[in-house]
């Protein structure tokens, strides 16, 4: 079941994240796409909220798999492996289920990193700095996974050339693709955007995110391992 928010503290954080976003638009980035976080059971509970929280994606923070990434400054860096839906129509609220399935034209990996600079701890405060997001790497999109196919796909996360963890139910610490894709939809659609064709939805860390130290050199994420895959590095 999706629940919509109907949390003060979510609204006014989403309307200053919204408003940013607007801002960045105008100084002529691109859109591409969404993103959820804090969609786990033991965080939603630690927030206090009853849904995952949504943030944006825009091309000046979109990294090319295999690139190299500084993290000099960086507060607490972290990485999520995650499950990137491609968004092939137009989705608002209230779809049936059928129409979202057929809304969603492909799967793929992704990474994303961001940095934890301050406690997570207050709704509005991690929605307003765009829930810690600072990269997202894009791997290849498998288009036979329209509709949110999952079936005979697994992930493998590496850590420094050496596995981190193998995944076999995609969806056990994220929840249903189907349900995210159509809580990211209402969400929009409740503040006078839109969920539209060619939106790309990271749909939150398949794994509990990697904690990165001075040691790590990389992390690296692929889907039925080996065939979709993508990569960053660090320094």
């Amino acid at each position: 079941m999706v629940t919509i928010h109907d949390d003060a503290r979510v609204k006014r954080g989403l309307r200053t994240q919204l408003a940013a976003r607007q801002k960045l638009l105008a100084s002529g980035a691109r859109a591409i796409g969404w993103k959820i976080g804090f969609g786990a059971p033991a965080a939603m509970a630690k927030l206090g909220i009853t849904a995952p929280l949504t943030g944006f994606m825009m091309d000046r923070n979109l990294v090319a798999s295999g690139a190299t990434v500084s993290l000099a400054g960086w507060s607490k860096a972290l990485a999520e492996t995650e499950i990137a839906v491609h968004m092939g129509r137009d989705l608002g609220a209230g779809a049936s289920r059928s129409v979202v399935v057929n809304s969603i034209a492909a799967l793929g990996p992704a990474i994303e990193l961001a940095d934890l600079d301050a406690p997570p701890n207050d709704p509005e405060a991690i929605l307003s700095s765009n829930i810690y997001h600072r990269h997202v790497i894009l791997g290849p999109r498998d288009d036979r996974r329209a509709g949110a196919i999952l079936d005979d796909w697994s992930g493998r996360v590496s850590r420094n050339g050496n596995e981190e963890a193998h995944v076999a139910d995609l969806e056990a610490n994220t929840g249903s693709l189907l349900d995210l894709v159509t809580h990211v939809a209402a969400t929009l659609s409740a503040e006078g955007e839109r969920l539209r064709a060619g939106d790309v939805v990271i749909c939150g860390s398949v794994i509990p995110p990697i904690e990165l130290g001075d040691q790590d050199r990389e992390v690296a994420f692929s889907l039925n391992p080996g065939e979709w895959a993508c990569s960053v590095r660090f320094t």
